[in-house]
């Protein structure tokens, strides 16, 4: 009994020193590492790192940006399923430990004993806060040693509550993943709120190791631990037995969600990309969790990429197919099977309207072909949907027009297809050709919608803003433009007669041209526009002046350094990216003033905050005021001409799609846009444009508070878009003929506007002050008193109208006369 006595005071006594001892062992380790411990004060305001996402104007995710995915979570919007899970699974004792579980720990250290290694980490959830914010991963002593005292200061600064959030937010969950609201979206394409039991249990298995458990590689490996966090839930009553036999029973439905894209529009994605890096720097842009608002609606958008995909479908389909070099299989081999079809087919490339498929069946009796796509779904093509496969030869010839499927196609080729409609299927290839669309409000210059490319997946090159090409006769309103300026008008009467002049330096002839090489003779300026007349753009230059010209040209934002100091300019020598061309035009359709593109609208914090808004230049007259009259903060854009002579240009380019003349009294004429009639609006204008051997085609016009240029080429300069003869197959309104503006670019501009004018009445335009109508001679452009198809009602800057009347004497053989020097300022007024 005393021997007893004395163990147990022994023991206590060496107990009691144990006990000093570790705590003044603890208190000097703590001492030790205090200066290199973290203030976890940081926690209070920490900022996840959260991606950058790109929204339309009217609120449709376009892009999302950053290496981290996250989507923060305020505690209150953490539902109770996922934190019985997490606690059940990683700290049952989480709300009665103070940062460090003793129990836990023992444990720990116990299984080092017994097996030499650091099986057990032993850490809280709090430990595991710690570790994330402030420490690494490595499995060594110190660490551990600093994250305890770590979590033991958090747990003294921060509540249960917001332990919990930081964690939830904080965790890596595989895939790019950063917390249980991203790896919601990511695995399952919902809002955490919507995951059932099973589904929070595969989230919280992949706690132990996002790779190794992860559903999307090792889906036997993961829903082992899936089931095992379904058992501890069991375990601690969280489940009921039915609960947990039902939940176990459920099947993995986790797949691979990308970001939840509702528009598709990559070049619009990427050119704020690059504006949100130079504006605040890319660790900046990338982490902050921006929301970046863009100019741009979807319903704007979607049009204008259907209408440059469709158009250059068209395009290249009748220039001919392009025949695959060879099927996959010989006809004297086995057919692949479908398993090998459909996995060769998940290899190829699929852009645009493309869907790639292979050749199964030919029925040249019931002329249609059989598909199989990588779904394993079998169609037929009908003729309808491949008559049109005559052989490319080059881009100026076709082969025949072809009689039979099996002129076409064969068993075992690679196709592509667009689809018609919901039950018709065309045969389609990928077109070698390029295509850009660009539309801006002229008011502010806002961009609504832009297409740089067939593909942004095929090709990132961004033709709206990057490609300067020849623009043809879509420099002429300019140039017009300048001979307002300089005491021209709209019936001012100019010679369309060819041009000859010897270049002494060159040693050579100068013979621009018209296309096609009519020649009207006497021609009233806005006649001459319509019909996109070369030799009087060229003689306009002349009278206005070269140095006069380019001056011009600048004032709508063209850099001097584009604009080419010869006469080439007056035809479209100079070479503008579409964006550069749109903006410019909005000039006319705003009453004179340049306006400056942009793309973001405004860009606001996670919270909502705007920490930047868009305060573009207003194209206003009345906000012209001086600076000490200006009020609201409203910026005026720099205006580049007259109201009255922006005014007349745009007035002039209606004709270039409604033509004049009278019909009926064989006086009528097209313009070059007449195609566009199909609009059925008297308030929309623009000009085509067609370079030499039509490398670059274009439309550039306005309707009501829009502008849209639309530019089609080859990325290749020396490539010309060529020419096509009629295809026997088809209908009799086919397009066919040589390439240019009107007929390649314009189409595109159609539909795009079809689409975005739906439901706009149709708008009048104020005349500006001092603009007069009066009635002109059809012929000469001077005043008449006739009532008939000889005249017409034309509009004047005041002062300018003609003075005089028309005499019906007959004029002179103006075609002849310049060639046998009989030109003269006497006699031909008004002509040069």
């Amino acid at each position: 009994m005393k021997f007893v006595k004395k163990f147990l005071l022994y023991f206590t006594l060496f107990s009691i020193f144990c006990v000093i001892l570790g705590v003044t062992s603890i208190y000097a380790v703590y001492l030790h590492f205090k200066d290199e411990l973290p203030s976890v004060n940081t926690l209070k305001q920490v900022e996840f790192q959260t991606p950058m996402k790109v929204y339309s104007a009217d609120g449709k995710l376009i892009s999302q940006f950053g290496e981290k995915r996250r989507i923060p979570l305020q505690f209150e919007q953490i539902p109770q399923p996922l934190i019985d899970t997490l606690l059940a699974t990683e700290d049952a004792r989480f709300y009665s430990h103070q940062g460090v579980d003793v129990i836990g720990i023992f444990r720990a250290a116990f299984a080092v004993l017994v097996s030499g290694n650091k099986s057990q980490g032993a850490s809280t959830l709090t430990m595991q806060v710690a570790r994330g914010f402030f420490l690494t991963r490595d499995k060594t002593y110190i660490r551990k040693i600093k994250e305890i005292f770590i979590a033991l200061h958090i747990e003294q600064e921060l509540t249960k509550e917001e332990i919990l959030t930081l964690y939830i937010n904080k965790v890596e969950l595989g895939y790019r993943a950063f917390g249980f609201g991203a790896a919601a979206q990511v695995y399952y394409g919902k809002d955490l709120s919507e995951l059932n039991i099973a589904q929070f249990a595969m989230l919280t298995g992949l706690l132990k190791a996002p790779t190794a458990y992860n559903p999307l590689r090792n889906p036997e490996r993961a829903k082992f631990r899936r089931d095992t966090v379904l058992w501890r839930l069991k375990e601690t009553k969280h489940l009921t037995d039915a609960e947990y036999r039902a939940a176990i029973q459920q099947p993995l439905t986790a797949k691979y969600h990308g970001a939840q894209i509702e528009l598709d529009a990559p070049y619009i994605a990427e050119m704020v990309r690059q504006q949100m890096v130079e504006r605040f720097g890319e660790e900046i842009a990338y982490t902050k969790g921006y929301q970046v608002y863009t100019s741009i609606t979807a319903k704007a958008q979607i049009a204008a990429q259907q209408a440059l995909r469709e158009n250059l479908h068209n395009y290249d389909e009748r220039h001919g197919y392009r025949k695959p070099a060879s099927p996959l299989w010989q006809q004297d081999e086995a057919a692949w099977t479908e398993e090998k079809i459909a996995q060769h087919l998940e290899k190829q490339s699929e852009f645009g309207l493309l869907t790639a498929a292979v050749v199964t069946a030919v029925d040249d009796e019931l002329k249609r072909f059989q598909f199989i796509d990588k779904n394993k779904h079998y169609a037929w093509v009908e003729w309808s949907g491949m008559s049109w496969a005559r052989a490319f030869i080059d881009d100026d010839h076709q082969g025949e027009a072809p009689q039979l499927p099996s002129e076409i196609v064969t068993v075992g080729e690679l196709i592509y297809l667009r689809k018609q409609n919901e039950t018709q299927w065309q045969l389609s290839q990928f077109p070698d050709a390029s295509s850009a669309l660009v539309a801006l409000n002229p008011t502010n210059g806002a961009i609504i919608a832009l297409s740089g490319g067939y593909d942004f997946y095929q090709s990132e090159f961004n033709r709206v803003t990057q490609a300067k090409r020849q623009v043809g006769s879509n420099i002429k309103p300019f140039i017009y433009s300048a001979a307002l300026e300089h005491g021209f008008t709209l019936a001012s009467i100019i010679n369309d007669a060819p041009i000859n002049q010897w270049d002494r330096q060159q040693g050579t002839v100068w013979r621009p041209r018209n296309s096609p090489p009519v020649y009207d003779g006497p021609t009233r300026m806005r006649t001459a526009l319509a019909k996109s007349k070369n030799v009087i753009s060229v003689r306009l230059l002349r009278s206005v002046g070269l140095d006069n010209v380019v001056n011009h040209l600048a004032q709508f934002g063209f850099s001097p350094h584009d604009l080419p100091k010869n006469e080439s300019l007056a035809l479209g020598s100079a070479s503008f990216t579409p964006l550069e061309l749109a903006s410019a035009y909005t000039a006319f359709a705003n009453g004179g003033f340049v306006v400056e593109p942009f793309l973001i609208d405004r860009v606001a914090t996670p919270e909502g905050k705007v920490i930047y808004s868009a305060n573009p230049k207003i194209a206003c007259t009345e906000c012209e005021l001086s600076a000490d009259e200006q009020q609201d903060e409203i910026l005026p854009a720099k205006r580049a001409i007259s109201a009255q002579n922006a005014f007349l240009i745009a007035d002039a380019m209606q004709s270039t799609i409604w033509g004049g003349g009278n019909w009926n009294k064989g006086t009528g004429w097209n313009g070059t846009g007449w195609r566009a009639q199909a609009l059925k609006r008297t308030d929309i204008g623009g000009k085509t444009g067609t370079t030499n051997e039509a490398k670059d085609t274009w439309f550039s016009g306005y309707g009501p508070n829009i502008v849209v240029t639309s530019w089609v080429g080859f990325d290749d300069h020396t490539r010309a878009l060529g020419s096509t003869k009629p295809n026997p197959n088809l209908a009799s309104d086919q397009v066919f003929g040589k390439e240019f503006g009107a007929q390649t670019a314009l189409p595109s501009w159609i539909e795009f506007l079809k689409v975005v004018l739906d439901g706009r009445e149709k708008q009048s335009v104020a005349l500006p002050d001092n603009i007069v109508s009066v009635r002109i001679d059809n012929e000469t452009g001077k005043l008449t008193t006739s009532a008939d198809h000889t005249s017409l009602f034309e509009y004047f800057i005041r002062g300018t109208a003609p003075d005089s009347y028309v005499e019906r004497d007959p004029l002179p053989d103006i075609l002849n006369a310049e060639a046998a020097g009989e030109v003269t300022e006497k006699g031909t007024e008004g002509i040069f």
